[in-house]
């Protein structure tokens, strides 16, 4: 793969990750509150909230569980079921690579973080912080995601950002309706992505100022998008030295776990990027589904930063629960073949 090659793929995986990102934001901000309460009334619900929040693609799931339990609204077992459950933003690109494996994968890790936080739950009982409002984590703010009649002054006059979205939008749809990025037997995948950028294009036209300007913005665009492009980059072109570097034939045995242990331990870094090196790997076939499993057990993109403010004993434990799991998971899936 040329460098070429490798931007043109760059491009392609970050465009495709933004305007996932920017429809999760909008939902979220949208739905923010109703349902938690109602979820964390029993414990299981909690682990059913836990769960589904961490397998929501990206690290607001997962802040918002870290909340959840800072408030002591969830259990330590649902926290630990989250962060399990969780990918980081690599599940975008996993979901822009190989979404057939992906979505079944992410149900997968769903289930044994259920398993693992009601376990964890039964085995090591850890009461919440000592302060109900210990570490104030960021909450959103209350948002008129539909501002109706300010729709249109906001677009007579559009801001920087707002303008500078809605162009780089047109332009992901234009090419993505084109047919140059996607193989005409990946229309189903097209399909989905055209609306979800039409999705997205309807959410940066319509939302208030404020709303754009710190979700959007400065959350998706400026935090998120420059790590996801750098990161995956690089992760291409590691991939590219490692095919050239790894023999043809299928690497031994103990290679393979050799690369597990190490896909593992990456995986106690609390930063989206790292594991994005073994998705690439696993895509190119240079690593089997039992590593790739490992380390999305194991790694939580960013969700656990806020948890190492609030509790650094707490952190520990949880990455101490899902170094195990994901080591015994993978274990038990290479040993079987996978």
């Amino acid at each position: 793969m040329m460098l070429t090659d490798v931007l043109a793929q760059t491009l392609k995986v970050t465009a495709f990750v933004a305007v996932m990102m920017i429809a999760v934001e909008y939902l979220n901000v949208l739905t923010r509150g109703t349902w938690a309460r109602t979820l964390a009334a029993s414990r299981s619900r909690q682990y059913l909230l836990a769960v589904l929040l961490g397998a929501t693609p990206g690290c607001l799931g997962a802040f918002a569980v870290v909340a959840l339990y800072s408030h002591r609204m969830v259990s330590f077992g649902a926290l630990v079921a989250a962060m399990i459950a969780t990918s980081g933003d690599e599940a975008f690109v996993m979901l822009a690579l190989f979404p057939w494996t992906a979505v079944p994968m992410m149900a997968g890790l769903a289930l044994v973080g259920w398993a693992a936080g009601i376990a964890t739950d039964l085995l090591l009982p850890v009461p919440a912080g000592a302060g109900e409002h210990g570490f104030e984590l960021h909450e959103e703010d209350d948002c008129e995601c539909f501002p109706g009649a300010h729709i249109l002054d906001q677009l007579r006059e559009p801001s920087v950002a707002r303008g500078s979205l809605a162009f780089a939008t047109l332009v992901f749809l234009a090419v993505l309706a084109s047919g140059s990025v996607l193989a005409p037997s990946s229309m189903w995948l097209r399909c989905i992505l055209l609306g979800l950028g039409a999705f997205s294009l309807f959410v940066i036209l319509t939302v208030p100022d404020h709303f754009l300007e710190a979700h959007l913005w400065r959350h998706v665009v400026l935090q998120h998008v420059p790590r996801i492009f750098v990161w995956t980059a690089g992760a291409l072109l590691l991939t590219e030295v490692a095919m050239k570097v790894w023999p043809e034939a299928t690497p031994s045995t103990t290679t393979h776990w050799i690369v597990l242990a190490g896909a593992s331990l990456l995986g106690l870094i609390p930063e989206s990027g790292p594991h994005l090196l073994f998705v690439t790997l696993f895509e190119q076939g240079l690593v089997p589904l039992s590593t790739l499993v490992a380390s999305s057990i194991v790694q939580d993109g960013h969700g656990t930063l806020p948890l190492l403010a609030y509790s650094r004993s707490d952190f520990l434990k949880v990455k101490a629960i899902n170094l195990v799991v994901g080591l015994a998971i993978g274990a038990a899936l290479m040993a079987l073949g996978s």
